[in-house]
């Protein structure tokens, strides 16, 4: 069980206020284990910080302390990133909710760290805006813990990942002083950037707290189409005649095996009277109408059946096919979630491989695949296998490399994927990241075992087979 003194937990208190720093089990619980339920430990206890202010001396007392922390937004992450593994302070961003200097002509809004993707997304559209990314955890997932993690989701296609979202940053490095980077600028080249560093660095350079970032038009016509296929390479031979809409917007891949589970475990009925191998979910959107452009792409093209939705509510019903994996994948146990980026050409082979290999050599495993095929993101979920049986994990990131992937492609690394860092990044890579931890962090306080484990400052490498 993580102890703290009392006194440090009064000092904590006296910063963020009786309420905002607790070490009670039955407090912190909630905070204690991720989304997956797969990565849980024992937090020292929680602090809530209200401002930046705040967490500058909530910062400042823990780095002279020596003490250990984790920074916390709406708890979604999928690879343990967010969760304490012994002992840790974790310091939760959720209070940072302000949203202020809405600018129309710039098109852009400055956000606190704690806001929700949910809760943005209805000030844009209250605006006339929209925002470009996308995720089905949208009512819990913050906008710092989606940069800190460079989120994805269903649009990078069009609009690009959080790193490309983000115009400036507020950030407090562990000692605690404050990087300001707002409002930040389109062209600024006085060094270097510091902002699309700290997207993607998983809470282990520094803690956002604010970021100023850009808005999109809201378009008033959007068009779907989901598409009954006989294997992915037709979807793959799709993809150029799709890529030449220019209102695509989405194009999302699920299988057989993860349509039956969302048939299972919803009220949602067979999409086509016929049962097909492959889907293929596309989506475009612009001031008029696209369906028209969406039936020019897909005339003559290779697939088996059809259904087109422009209304909302039918809309909503295609995308449910896809957007409902993820909680029917959590009905049937506790996954092992693994997303990959694979070069486009290497998907019609990986996609029926990572079976067989699965197969052979963790016959037990079940794996659900779906992702944002335009990308060359495939989420692989392991079902079957014990929360701490890696066994389809190595299996899975190992073909990912000797395929010339990307072990992960919008979760991080984390906690889950330390091991494996060493497939995809050179030991060169890895020094040099560490070298810049160092730099952020001296004492290594932030979010310590995240990425580099904590024992080594990065880990015993792991090669992929020649």
């Amino acid at each position: 069980m993580a102890t703290i003194s009392p006194a440090l937990l009064g000092e904590f208190q006296r910063i963020v206020g009786n309420g905002h720093a607790f070490s009670d089990p039955d407090m912190t619980a909630t905070y204690e284990t991720d989304w997956t339920r797969r990565y849980s430990g024992s937090a020292a206890c929680v602090v809530r910080p209200g401002s930046t202010r705040e967490i500058v001396a909530v910062l400042s007392l823990c780095n002279a302390a020596g003490i250990a922390v984790v920074p916390q937004g709406g708890n979604t992450g999928l690879v343990g990133g967010g969760v304490p593994r012994g002992g840790e302070v974790i310091v939760s961003l959720t209070r940072l909710t302000d949203i202020a200097d809405f600018d129309l002509v710039a098109s852009e809004v400055t956000v606190g760290a704690g806001v929700t993707l949910a809760t943005l997304q209805d000030f844009a559209r209250e605006h006339g805006r929209a925002f470009g990314v996308d995720l089905a955890s949208r009512q819990s997932a913050t906008i710092g813990g989606m940069i800190a993690t460079n989120a994805g989701g269903i649009r990078v296609l069009r609009h690009g990942n959080m790193r490309a979202q983000v115009v400036g940053l507020e950030a407090v490095r562990a000692d605690g002083a404050v990087i300001d980077r707002l409002p930040g600028l389109h062209k600024d080249n006085t060094g270097y950037d510091l902002p699309g560093l700290l997207a993607g660095s998983e809470g282990t350079l520094a803690l956002i707290t604010r970021a100023r970032l850009k808005l999109i038009p809201t378009f008033a016509a959007r068009a779907v189409a989901l598409l009954g296929l006989e294997s992915i390479d037709a979807a793959l031979d799709l993809l150029p005649r799709l890529k030449s809409v220019g209102s695509l917007d989405a194009v999302e891949v699920f299988f057989r095996e993860g349509l039956d589970l969302v048939l299972r475990h919803t009220a949602l009925a067979e999409p086509f009277t016929l049962r097909y191998p492959v889907h293929l979910l596309v989506e475009c959107a612009a001031q008029t109408d696209p369906t028209d452009d969406l039936v020019v792409a897909l005339a003559g093209a290779a697939f088996e059946d059809s259904a087109i939705a422009t209304s909302r509510p039918d809309r909503e019903r295609l995308w449910s096919y896809r957007e409902r994996h993820t909680e029917a994948i959590n009905a049937e146990g506790v996954p092992h979630k693994l997303d990959i980026a694979l070069p486009l050409p290497r998907l019609s082979e990986f996609a029926p491989g990572v079976r067989e290999r699965l197969a052979e050599s963790v016959p037990e495993a079940r794996a659900i695949l779906f992702g944002h095929l335009a990308d060359g993101n495939l989420h692989v979920n392991v079902l079957g296998l014990a929360a701490d049986d890696d066994r389809a994990t190595d299996v899975v990131l190992r073909y990912v490399a000797e395929l010339g992937g990307s072990i992960s492609a919008e979760h991080g690394i984390g906690i889950a994927k330390t091991r494996w860092l060493t497939l995809t990044r050179s030991s060169e890579d890895i020094v040099t990241m560490s070298a810049i931890k160092s730099a952020f962090d001296p004492k290594r306080i932030l979010n310590p075992g995240v990425i580099f484990p904590a024992s080594e400052g990065y880990g015993s490498p792991i090669r992929a087979q020649p």
